[in-house]
């Protein structure tokens, strides 16, 4: 009897043993199983996330470059998966005039901050665009204005289609105008009278590669306005996508050649009437009787030539153009009258050119490396030659003021902290044939993101 308690214990204390080291094993089992969950859990929250900051955040900073002819910091939304894409630029400057010729004051002015704000709707559909706030303030000559907005559908390298308000692909700066991108604290004058930048229409094209050398853009747009051009150049004549007369539409295209990766040279040109059908009654006042104002076809063609050699820190950019204005005498003729009245821009007895011209040279080297490596810093002395003469050719009845030909040299210096941040300072020596226009001495910052 004893010897069969005895066995009934032992059996019960294995049997209670066993169920211990089984529940144990459950225990660990069950904590096992958690923990799997707990790594499957986490790991479709961080696919989640990643999904989320691709579709809808802002990315991550990363090095920028120019895309499709844009600017870098305008070019980000062509870098990112899907979503969202935000990036800008700015520039302010201080400007002391050397001589108080033609009354120049010495000034400070907070020029641009802009904005691009971007959409990926997927691989092949990209919507971007670009606003901008002038001079601090839309008060006085402030403005706040949308420089581009356009929907790309991208199909093929060699073939792609932009529609909207686009930048016209004509010259160095018009499209490709972000601070760190130039040089001097002001664009090139001649890419602001003679090319009127920064210069968008509405408007239709195709743009694309061939053969990994050559890039070109095509584009039908609305034709510019002639009511808006002056003896000072083309660019009052720029539309600008609001509520633009589009009775005459106009042809750009241009073409760059790529021959070697430091190398770029290329050619553009712009062709359109832009008289837009505009008849229109003027009532000067002063007991002078209304009459009417017949604008008219106005064929305007623009071209120009450019070519650019970057390598090793030493850069050397020139460009040619040349403007045509057709009927410029008979247009002339029919704004005189609506200056007079208070309307337009032409002074009396000014003409517009029928033929403007312009171009320049400009050299840099980066002398930083001399002194030190540091990096991604740059230190760029630079010197530019520029030469225009809206008033190249005038038309019969009309002579040439040649205070609208002018010579500027400028020399200075950008320093770079990094490649999107710039620091400027330079010194311009604007000169023209008849007249005085003061020196100056410009100091400026600018960046892109």
């Amino acid at each position: 009897m004893a010897r069969q308690i005895r066995w009934w214990i032992g059996w019960l204390v294995m049997t209670g043993a066993a169920g211990a080291a089984h529940a144990g094993n459950d225990l660990a089992l069950a904590q096992e199983d958690r923990i799997a969950q707990l790594e499957r859990t986490v790991e479709t929250l961080a696919e989640e996330l990643e999904r989320t900051q691709a579709d809808m955040a802002v990315p991550e900073e990363t090095g920028l470059t120019s895309t499709w002819g844009l600017g870098p910091a305008a070019s980000k939304v062509y870098q990112v998966a899907r979503g969202l894409s935000i990036g800008g630029y700015g520039e302010a400057l201080y400007t002391n005039v050397v001589s108080d010729a033609d009354g120049a004051k010495d000034r400070a002015d907070a020029l641009r901050t802009v904005l691009y704000t971007g959409y990926k709707f997927s691989e092949s559909i990209v919507f971007n665009s670009e606003i901008e706030f002038e001079h601090g303030s839309t008060e006085a000559d402030g403005a706040v204005s949308v420089e581009f907005a356009a929907l790309d559908f991208l199909w093929k390298d060699w073939a792609n289609f932009r529609a909207g308000l686009v930048l016209l692909p004509v010259g160095w700066i018009n499209e490709i105008h972000e601070p760190p991108s130039y040089f001097g604290t002001h664009r090139p004058e001649v890419e602001r009278q003679i090319i009127p930048s920064t210069w968008r229409e509405v408007g239709v094209g195709m743009f694309g590669i061939i053969a990994e050398q050559v890039d070109y853009a095509v584009y039908v747009v609305n034709g510019m306005n002639a009511e808006g051009f002056d003896a000072g150049g083309l660019r009052g004549g720029r539309q600008n996508g609001s509520e633009a007369l589009a009775e005459h539409l106009a042809f750009v295209g241009r073409v760059d050649w790529t021959p070697l990766p430091e190398l770029v040279v290329g050619t553009s040109v712009y062709h359109g009437n832009s008289g837009q059908n505009q008849n229109f009654t003027v009532s000067p006042g002063g007991g002078m009787a209304s009459f009417m104002v017949n604008l008219p076809d106005t064929p305007t063609t623009i071209w120009e030539a450019h070519a650019q050699y970057a390598n090793r820190g030493f850069f050397l950019r020139g460009l040619f153009t040349m403007a045509f204005v057709g009927d410029a005498g008979e247009l002339s003729r029919a704004l005189a009258p609506v200056s007079e009245g208070g309307i337009g821009e032409l002074d009396s007895g000014e003409g517009i050119g029928s033929q403007m011209l312009g171009g320049y040279a400009e050299v840099a080297y980066d002398v930083l490396p001399w002194f030190c490596d540091e990096g991604e810093m740059a230190l760029l002395p630079f010197f530019r030659a520029e030469y225009y003469d809206t008033q190249r050719d005038m038309p019969s009845g009309f002579s040439a003021d040649n205070s609208k030909e002018i010579i500027i040299l400028t020399a200075g210096m950008s320093f770079k902290p990094r490649p999107n941040v710039v620091l400027k300072a330079d010194y311009r020596n604007r000169r023209s044939v008849a007249g005085s226009l003061p020196d100056e001495v410009n100091l400026g910052v600018g960046f892109a993101f």
